[in-house]
């Protein structure tokens, strides 16, 4: 972990959690697989889909996280990787804190020809050694798409964004999402009074799905995002990234409010709730 990970609430933010993954999987890959395969596998891939799930803050120490990650389905063209971010802790339930589990669906892709190709036999082989299959959870039906004006962020890709073969790096998507979750949010309790020194919101499950990759380009994409479901203590916004009608990237996020003094969940104010059940339409 490192310093610059932390947010306000001195959590680890849960966009640098995904970036955790990508090191672990790459790790996993190319230190710890048969040489003859690993680096490809682990560079000469794509993200399709993060279900991340969130499960207890995590914050800043003087020693490691640890992240297990495994293979737990091989497909034709596409493989799935579960995850695991804990400490050890014997007085945990099965001995360990754990702050995220998560799973990323990926396929090989050819870069010079910006196509997905099949998983060969000799890289099956290589991922086997990481197999060990687990039932596969239901995903979550999605909400029809909104443009609203109240939910319309400019994402506007920087040079940083970009990956070695041109493409946003799928941690920045995560990113993309929160700033248009952040000034969604600010646009619908504009006028609400400023309460939130002791209620703040986390971030319970993150779903992305990636669709068409986002490119290095002056003029900014669309964002778009709108509120889906509004629970007790908790809502659902949903997102899209377009190219026009093109829609490049998708997302649903799980937000949670959160009580910074008792560090649990809790019921926010009405005048909080008001304005998201309004946005419901």
């Amino acid at each position: 972990m490192r310093w610059a990970d932390m947010d306000l609430l001195g959590h680890v933010n849960n966009v640098v959690y995904v970036d955790y993954l990508q090191e672990a999987r790459v790790d996993m890959l190319r230190a710890h697989g048969p040489a003859a395969h690993s680096a490809e596998l682990a560079e000469g891939v794509v993200v399709v889909r993060h279900e991340v799930h969130y499960r207890a803050p995590l914050t800043y120490r003087f020693r490691p996280v640890t992240i297990e990650c495994w293979v737990t389905e091989i497909r034709a063209a596409s493989l799935t990787m579960a995850y695991e971010v804990f400490h050890e802790d014997p007085q945990a339930e099965g001995g360990r804190c754990v702050y995220l589990r998560a799973t990323t669906v990926l396929t090989p892709y050819v870069f010079a020809t910006e196509r997905p190709r099949r998983i060969s036999e000799a890289e099956r082989e290589t991922l086997s050694v990481f197999l060990e299959p687990e039932a596969r959870s239901p995903r979550v039906a999605r909400g029809l798409s909104r443009h609203e004006k109240v939910g319309h962020y400019p994402v506007h890709v920087r040079f940083s964004d970009v990956d070695v073969y041109g493409h946003v790096n799928n941690v920045k998507y995560f990113e993309y999402f929160m700033e248009a979750r952040i000034l969604m949010t600010a646009r619908l309790w504009r006028d609400v009074p400023d309460e939130l020194g002791r209620f703040a919101m986390v971030v319970a499950q993150t779903d992305v799905d990636y669709r068409v990759p986002i490119l290095f380009r002056p003029e900014p994409y669309d964002a778009w995002s709108w509120i889906s479901h509004v629970g007790e203590r908790s809502f659902v916004m949903e997102s899209e990234i377009c190219d026009g009608d093109l829609v490049l990237s998708r997302a649903r996020v799980a937000m949670v409010f959160f009580d910074k003094d008792t560090q649990s969940a809790v019921a926010p104010p009405e005048f909080y709730r008001t304005p998201l059940v309004a946005a419901l339409g």
